[in-house]
């Protein structure tokens, strides 16, 4: 969608018609735009925005993004700041402000252009081209193959690389919820430790490695927060996928059960808490203790290693046999017996290690994935 106003100078045009872009335009005053957000398609999410603004350099913008109070989740809103890039590179944060009480919740974005057009974003973009340039990039290396697992409803490839010599299967899946894009950030950093020459080889010896970057390709085009093409909730459905909702978890599930899973992991996104923690699997039927002190061993080791993880906010744990089998983390850990769970990342900054230039970063979504290498090949020959 485009819009410019007319009868004014400068010209002030807000356009989303791009991969992931997602902005509805409500009206242009000046300098000053309205905006709100498009729901996933047949779903009530709405989160993810993706938009750019053009307007001459120097031009200082007060863009309105209204409406939030009915988002997906708006606690995620007060003290979160808007990701801002002018050369789609690097991406910082503008000044941001939200007020629950202006316009059915509002966030008010302030930014002065450098050059003629800024892009802005709910979390640093990762595109469909970059994941292609990713896949094509990492079968390039030597010992790594790309299997197309299945296609997404629209039609996209699930890819999954496969590498490593060894025994035991590790999953690594990512961007099950299209707009959590700091998962396949980490999945790039955690790709480009596995196929240096120079590093992991006690990983690749010990373990085969099966990485699925993208779980909902769709919905990252379509601009989605939450759901797939037929605003599915992919982790919502591995307890019995369906071909005709959700292919993309069918064919994931279908080759872990032909490979089997010893250890898991499910990267995410957190709107509304401001640190990296993990969700486990308690509350599976099947538990046992080995399984869970394997868990918290890894946990706790991850938290020593680096201090961009913690372990006091999080989510609750599940009632002894009331986990959610539905969700890929208790579904993988009841199913096959493995050390699963899911890591979440904050959309805000990391309060423990704050960033005011970049908040959490893509950049630092890739060193946490090395980081969470490093922790498994600490304690690998006991998994």
């Amino acid at each position: 969608m485009t819009a410019q106003q007319t009868g004014s100078t400068p010209p002030l045009r807000i356009n989303s018609s791009f991969d992931s872009g997602n902005i509805r335009v409500e009206a242009i005053d000046g300098t000053t735009a309205t905006l709100s957000i498009h729901k996933d398609h047949e779903s009530d999410f709405f989160q993810w925005f993706h938009f750019r603004a053009a307007a001459p350099a120097g031009t200082r913008l007060t863009l309105r993004i209204t409406g939030l109070a009915q988002s997906a989740y708006p606690d995620g809103w007060p003290g979160y700041a808007a990701c801002v890039s002018e050369d789609r590179e690097r991406w910082g944060r503008a000044a941001s402000r939200y007020d629950p009480g202006v316009d059915g919740g509002t966030l008010t974005i302030d930014y002065t252009l450098v050059g003629d057009a800024a892009w802005f974003a709910y979390f640093a973009p990762y595109s469909q081209e970059r994941h292609h340039d990713l896949v094509a990039q990492a079968a390039a290396c030597e010992g790594v193959s790309v299997r197309q697992l299945g296609e997404s409803l629209d039609g996209r490839p699930i890819d999954c690389l496969e590498l490593g010599s060894g025994d035991k299967p590790v999953w690594l899946i990512a961007r099950q919820h299209p707009g959590e894009t700091m998962a396949e950030w980490w999945m790039e950093g955690a790709l480009d430790m596995l196929t240096d020459p120079t590093n992991a080889h006690a990983l690749r010896a010990a373990c085969r490695f099966y990485i699925v970057p993208n779980m909902n390709p769709d919905g990252a085009f379509r601009g989605h927060l939450r759901t797939n093409a037929r605003g599915i909730n992919l982790n919502r459905e591995w307890h019995e996928p369906q071909a005709d909702r959700a292919p993309e978890v069918l064919c994931v599930r279908n080759r872990m059960d032909q490979t089997g899973v010893a250890f898991a992991m499910d990267v995410h996104g957190d709107e509304a808490i401001p640190a990296v923690f993990l969700a486990g699997f308690e509350g599976i039927p099947s538990i046992k203790d080995t399984q869970l002190a394997l868990f918290r061993r890894y946990r706790d080791t991850l938290a020593i290693r680096t201090p961009d993880f913690q372990t006091r906010l999080g989510y609750p744990e599940a009632r002894p046999g009331k986990a959610n089998l539905s969700m890929a983390t208790a579904q993988i850990a009841e199913r096959y017996g493995a050390v699963a769970m899911t890591l979440e990342m904050p959309f805000k900054d990391n309060d423990d290690l704050p960033d005011t230039a970049q908040g959490w970063s893509p950049e630092r979504s890739m060193q946490l994935a090395r980081d969470c290498l490093a922790t498994l090949a600490e304690m690998v020959g006991d998994i």
